[in-house]
């Protein structure tokens, strides 16, 4: 049995954790519903034949996170759908500050995959889009590999249509220096990696640059087949660093687009977490969902 002290001490640690990597106060609380998105009912349209499934990234949260793009789907005529994904598991040692996306990225994608299951059932629709934001592109990624999202060798049964990456960690991030500075600490004897999973759970780590998860989901390429990739990044993004490994290469059978926010606006400012909420990045979402809308729908340029 765990003695108090050990509680305290474990308690005192996630905590200090929690401080050092600047997790937001939102990051374990419960999301709320959003008029008009996640409606068993919802049956799509001829012009928008796909539901739409929002797939968050780490320490966030559906309600947070879609605040503004959830509407603006809902408002074109989609069928919109948010998971909540990735907390501390039944008796698990890790994420003990139970945050959303804190759980393996493997677990998290087996959890998708259900997800979208479910929404395919309800909506009687052959194919999902997803928009996943940083961890969630990963997520995404790693649902279509090895859990069921596509079928390699016949991409006509493919679960997913189009993914679009916003900030997505695809590449793996340094996390702004802080993959360094935990190399120092292991270097000093301090377990920099376990207190990390203990506290906030293995995906911080998983999405580091050269980790054996990334390594496994990059292997033999980063697309498949049949799937239509928009990923979009920002030259300020203080979480994927560098920015550039952001971006996909195109395998046999894919389509992948890489653009940057700033494209064509180059006073566009958007970090990480705006990418979910700006009016540009939403217009280049709705733009890459139908690209029949975006001829007449340029996204804005402040």
């Amino acid at each position: 049995m765990v003695s108090a002290r050990v509680v305290r001490r474990v308690s005192v640690l996630t905590a200090i954790v929690a401080i050092l990597l600047g997790i937001p106060a939102q990051a374990g609380a419960a999301p709320r519903p959003t008029s008009g998105v996640d409606e068993p009912t919802c049956r799509p349209s001829a012009a928008h034949p796909r539901p739409v499934v929002l797939v968050h990234g780490t320490w966030s949260n559906p309600t947070k996170t879609w605040e503004k793009l959830a509407p603006a789907l809902r408002d074109q005529g989609y069928c919109v759908y948010t998971i909540s994904y990735g907390k501390r598991e039944t008796a698990s040692l890790q994420n003990l500050l139970d945050l959303f996306g804190g759980d393996s990225i493997r677990e998290s994608a087996r959890m998708l995959g259900k997800f979208v299951d479910t929404v395919l059932t309800e909506t009687g629709a052959a194919q999902v889009d997803i928009v996943g934001h940083s961890q969630g592109a990963v997520v995404a990624r790693q649902y279509m590999k090895f859990d069921g999202g596509t079928t390699p060798s016949n991409p006509a049964a493919n679960k997913v249509n189009t993914l679009v990456s916003l900030a997505g960690t695809n590449h793996g991030t340094s996390f702004n220096r802080n993959q360094f500075i935990g190399a120092v600490g292991e270097m000093l004897g301090i377990p920099v990696v376990r207190l990390a999973a203990l506290a906030v759970g293995p995906s911080y780590v998983e999405q580091m640059i050269g980790s054996p998860f990334m390594n496994a989901l990059n292997a033999g390429g980063d697309t498949q087949p049949g799937v239509r990739y928009v990923v979009v990044g920002t030259r300020d993004d203080n979480m994927v660093t560098p920015q550039e490994r952001t971006f996909l290469t195109a395998g046999p059978g894919a389509s992948v687009r890489n653009l940057w926010v700033q494209d064509g606006c180059p006073t566009a400012q958007v970090d990480h977490m705006q990418m979910t909420s700006d009016p540009r990045a939403i217009g280049i979402v709705l733009g890459a969902l139908d690209p029949t809308w975006a001829r007449t729908h340029p996204a804005p340029c402040p």
